[in-house]
């Protein structure tokens, strides 16, 4: 296949998720899908929080609907623009994260979109959603499917690789996988930065940031560094409406369990009943739990983004991405910040 057919492809897909996240009926043929195939996506998606229940029917909508937004044809364009199509394809291994729903599919298209195949390895937690996107790919395109190849268990026959995982899974990917050319991605978070001027709405926008997929993805805040006067009841009284999280049992299981350890350890939390503030200088906080650093100038604000430079994906704040933003990525906002296209553009 030629990009600008790959191109045409995806776009068209991008139409597909649009109608699918938007939680419309069935839209006639516009969505490039029949009656019954849409019906049946559909009812994927409601039972996909029994294979995985942090899967839920709206965080899926919500992948589905920032996909179809990157998968316009002109953003596309733009995005591979001055990246060289390869004539002679490599087979690039993937090994996909499965944190929240379609988390890997930006290492697929970057793969395919400069002209390479694609050897995937789902994770066991998004073992639906993708096989699900490939059939309709497929749909649209048939000769995709030779670009794009299934390993459920260990990779094999590949030229280079993408394995995206915990810290615990480099001495694995480096074991098996260090004698091919390769990206590696280990765990990353974000973190919001106050300085005491933002209004109730920006910081209720700051309560998408966390909660969104249950703070579960990379681009969720784990850690907020406010001001030394900052009052954090502002902050517990903007979020308010992301209460509802409390009801999701997995979640609620976290916040008891993280609530009862640090009671047991006599550790000072603040919380409000679904969400759980330590003050903290660390970077990583368990689900259910956001540290806070308060800070007094911009010097130490500078420091600790130094000293954790490895380890943030995102910012969020007045001057970097906007509140509520966070898990809004572009095309161009790499995981790791390397230049994928880049990268697999270069492979000799």
């Amino acid at each position: 296949m030629k990009r600008d057919q790959l191109i045409s492809t995806f776009s068209q897909l991008g139409m597909a998720l649009h109608h699918l996240g938007s939680q419309d009926q069935w839209p006639g043929y516009a969505s490039g899908l029949t009656e019954e195939e849409f019906s049946s996506l559909k009812n994927l998606i409601q039972r996909q929080k029994h294979h995985n229940a942090w899967f839920t029917e709206l965080s899926i909508n919500r992948a589905f609907m920032g996909w179809a937004d990157l998968l316009q044809q002109e953003k596309l364009e733009s995005w591979v623009q001055g990246y060289n199509f390869s004539q002679h394809p490599k087979r690039i291994g993937i090994i996909m994260a499965g944190n929240i729903p379609l988390v890997g599919f930006h290492d697929l298209l970057s793969v395919l979109m400069t002209g390479h195949h694609a050897v995937v390895k789902m994770s066991s937690d998004d073992q639906l959603l993708i096989p699900a996107l490939f059939e309709l790919l497929e749909k649209y395109a048939p000769e995709i499917r030779q670009r794009i190849e299934l390993q459920p268990q260990k990779l094999q026959h590949i030229d280079a690789i993408i394995a995206t995982g915990s810290n615990n899974s480099m001495g694995y990917f480096e074991s098996y996988f260090g004698k091919y050319p390769h990206i590696f991605r280990k765990n990353r978070t974000s973190v919001a930065i106050l300085d005491g001027s933002e209004t109730d709405e920006e910081l209720e926008k700051l309560g998408d940031d966390i909660f969104q997929y249950f703070g579960l993805g990379c681009r969720n805040i784990s850690q907020l560094l406010i001001p030394k006067d900052f009052d954090l009841d502002r902050f517990f009284g903007a979020i308010i409406g992301q209460q509802d999280v409390i009801h999701h049992h997995k979640y609620a299981n976290n916040y008891d369990y993280n609530r009862a350890m640090f009671l047991m350890n006599q550790v000072p939390v603040l919380e409000n009943g679904f969400l759980l503030l330590r003050e903290s200088d660390e970077l990583f906080s368990p689900l259910a739990v956001v540290y806070y650093h308060r800070y007094r100038n911009e010097e130490e604000i500078n420091s600790f983004l130094n000293a954790h430079r490895e380890d943030i994906q995102a910012i969020v704040s007045k001057k970097h991405i906007p509140f509520g933003q966070a898990q809004a990525p572009g095309l161009t906002d790499y995981a790791d910040g390397i230049d994928t296209l880049q990268w697999l553009s270069e492979l000799a």
